[in-house]
């Protein structure tokens, strides 16, 4: 990062929003195709997002211009879970929003198999008339036995995925309705911005690198014959990870980076060119505030131990015990290396901490802090 780091104030969101679009104006008149916004949790970014969204539609003779993906674009899905037949579970979505317009005749399930075929195993059906998705997933026949004349999977219709499973659906959904939309479909023609906020959220490090690299993948298509994007995009996020990969992916795009802040009532856009930006730190200063607030689960050890073998590794040492120069060192080694890879670890269902190994994460956190006088923004 620069020693004097370019910080615009702005009274209020919608004034931030009018700095974004500038940004992302034609790039003959030196506009940027993406912006990078990183915020901690609670800053404003969904808000944000709204607002760059509420923007477009007020602009004379425009209905829209933003396709967007944040907490609202999943609550456009909501669950029927047959309570009288407790059998027939479906995932509703709303033939009312203006996101899914026209679905019928864009063959989106070859699209959404592609992507979510790298992040699990469950298949889908998609009703356009009853605007409603049944899932089923192969499991073990209980009843097979060999030699006997019975299937050793069977599959198990009308499910009900999982939470984790469900974001990840809907990720995939919206990432072939912006494939639909770069290859010229009538439907989504209005489209000039894609708006990406938090699309990450409850992936371990692994999913987190291929949800990045998929959507950076896609958003290169969005450059034209002549060089110039037809799309432009702003990607906000406060996973620490997502946003290095996603400022490494596209650093050879004409973009602008910032941090965004909220002071009082009012907002600050610090420009920044540094990649990886902190990552370490962004990710310290989310391990410290689970841990004040009790919020612990055990793939939290597995984000801490990324980041004592970075340690090590910029201090020429290939151990994380370097890390660790405390009188409990073995101890806290087993723990690190027990929880980072517990088979029963699982990115769409993680489990809390118990007390003790609650107790056992913050006096590790704390002593790394305290040894290497991290301050936490």
């Amino acid at each position: 990062m620069s020693n004097k780091p370019k910080i615009n104030k702005y009274k209020s969101l919608r004034n931030a929003v009018t700095r974004l679009r500038d940004d992302l104006r034609d790039s003959d008149n030196g506009g940027s195709d993406f912006v990078l916004l990183y915020a901690y949790n609670g800053t404003g970014k969904t808000r944000l997002s709204m607002e760059f969204k509420d923007v477009g539609k007020r602009k004379k003779g425009i209905a829209r211009d933003t396709l967007y993906f944040n907490a609202f674009t999943e609550d456009l899905f909501v669950w029927d879970n047959d309570l009288i037949g407790d059998s027939d579970r479906a995932l509703m979505f709303n033939e009312n929003s203006e996101f899914f317009k026209g679905l019928d005749n864009l063959a989106l399930e070859v699209r959404i198999e592609k992507y979510l075929s790298r992040y699990t195993t469950f298949s889908f059906d998609i009703n356009y008339q009853k605007w409603k998705i049944t899932f089923k997933k192969e499991v073990a026949n209980p009843k097979f036995r060999v030699g006997l004349d019975e299937p050793e999977k069977i599959v198990q219709d009308n499910i009900k995925i999982s939470r984790g499973e469900e974001n990840i659906f809907i990720w995939c959904f919206f990432l072939s309705i912006c494939e639909v939309t770069l290859d010229g479909a009538e439907t989504y023609n209005w489209v000039k911005f894609f708006y990406i906020d938090d699309p990450v959220s409850s992936l371990d490090d692994n999913n987190t690198i291929k949800v990045a690299t998929d959507l950076a993948k896609l958003l290169r298509r969005a450059k034209g014959e002549d060089e110039k994007y037809t799309i432009k995009t702003v990607i906000s996020s406060h996973h620490g990870l997502f946003f290095n990969i996603m400022c490494n992916e596209l650093k050879k795009t004409k973009h602008k980076t910032y941090l965004l802040n909220k002071a009082d009532n009012s907002y600050t856009l610090q420009a920044t060119d540094d990649t990886p930006f902190y990552h370490h730190i962004a990710t310290l200063s989310e391990l410290n505030k689970a841990a004040e607030t009790g919020d612990l689960f055990t793939y939290h050890f597995n984000a801490l131990r990324t980041i004592f073998e970075k340690t090590s590794n910029f201090f020429g040492n290939g151990d994380i015990s370097y890390c660790l120069d405390t009188e409990d060192e073995a101890l806290h080694a087993r723990a690190l290396n027990i929880f980072s890879h517990r088979d029963a670890y699982s990115i769409w269902q993680p489990s809390p901490m118990l007390d003790d190994n609650k107790r056992l994460f913050e006096t590790i956190l704390k002593n790394y802090l305290e040894r290497f006088e991290i301050e936490l923004p």
